[in-house]
């Protein structure tokens, strides 16, 4: 059985376009399917939509979440519902194409690979937003405690080996694409060109794309805390070497008296400590968010091809 697991947020522009192109791909490999449209608290007619297309086709299933717990958490709860032995995740905007699903799927059931990534070799659309998923991308490959990530997202297909061993990562703080690396198995890739979405507006803004960023660079990297360490080294280093020349200064009566030199030492040391918080701060936030233990998410009802729950 293949599943494939899609989050909807306010896409009523789209579910059809959507639907339609899914349905007509994935049919073309697979006679035994499921497709899971996760709707991520939608205030629009994105639901309705989703439910008027499952009464023509019994192979959707829908799960309706009860408000909108964000994009990592829709696609985990969709994971945690799949039943096939074969599971892919695509995101809902049409900008990864539904069509490449048929190539992933040839090379996943070769037996060479537990899982197959999706590869943006390029990208089409809003250039800022462009070069700032490049940026980031560059500096995680960079930073990141896992070197085999190379522009690689959400879109993605896994065996059900691979999906449990990510199921069974039980953090709260998530960054799915990390993790699925970090599991390791057997990786292929297949590159593609990222679209522009076909219709209506991104549901990222920019906010919530630093915020994602932030997740997979705290959560799969050390630099940033060991960036403090280096940088309090060597602001040790340097002010003992000026606590040295100030010294020397006095003794041979060259200082030059005024303050500007002590206050902008007390405005760079107290900078300095503020970055030290504000870092350390991100990681006992993560910490706190983790021991709350709360559920990544909360469903208000599922909409099977035989039963609603």
């Amino acid at each position: 059985m293949f599943s494939l697991v899609i989050p909807i947020f306010n896409e009523e522009k789209l579910i059809d376009e959507l639907v339609g192109r899914t349905v007509e791909a994935v049919s073309s490999f697979a006679s035994d399917y499921e497709i899971i449209f996760v709707d991520d608290g939608s205030s629009d007619k994105s639901l309705d939509k989703l439910l008027l297309h499952r009464e023509k086709n019994k192979n959707l299933t829908i799960i309706s979440l009860s408000r909108n717990f964000g994009h990592q958490a829709a696609y985990s709860a969709g994971l945690e519902h799949a039943r096939g032995d074969i599971v892919a995740m695509m995101d809902g905007d049409l900008q990864d194409p539904p069509e490449l699903l048929v190539e992933m799927y040839r090379k996943i059931t070769s037996g060479d690979y537990d899982v197959v990534d999706g590869k943006k070799s390029s990208r089409r659309g809003n250039k800022g937003r462009n070069l700032y998923a490049v940026l980031f991308h560059n500096i995680f490959r960079i930073i990141g405690d896992l070197k085999d990530m190379d522009n690689y997202g959400n879109f993605s297909m896994m065996k059900r080996n691979a999906l449990e061993a990510l199921l069974s990562m039980s953090e709260k703080v998530r960054y799915l694409p990390g993790m699925r690396s970090f599991i390791g198995f057997r990786h292929g890739e297949v590159e593609f060109v990222r679209d522009n979405r076909f219709r209506g507006k991104s549901k990222m803004s920019l906010r919530r794309l630093f915020i994602l960023a932030s997740d997979a660079i705290f959560s799969f990297s050390h630099f940033p805390i060991r960036l403090c360490l280096i940088l309090g080294t060597l602001g040790t280093l340097v002010f003992m070497g000026a606590g040295i020349w100030v010294i020397f200064a006095k003794v041979t009566g060259i200082a030059v008296p005024g303050w500007s030199s002590t206050l902008l030492s007390i405005y760079f040391l107290g900078s300095i400590q503020l970055v030290f918080l504000g870092v350390v701060g991100e990681y006992v936030f993560r910490n706190y968010k983790e021991s709350q233990n709360r559920p990544l998410f909360f469903i208000r009802k599922i909409y099977d091809g035989k039963s609603q729950k």
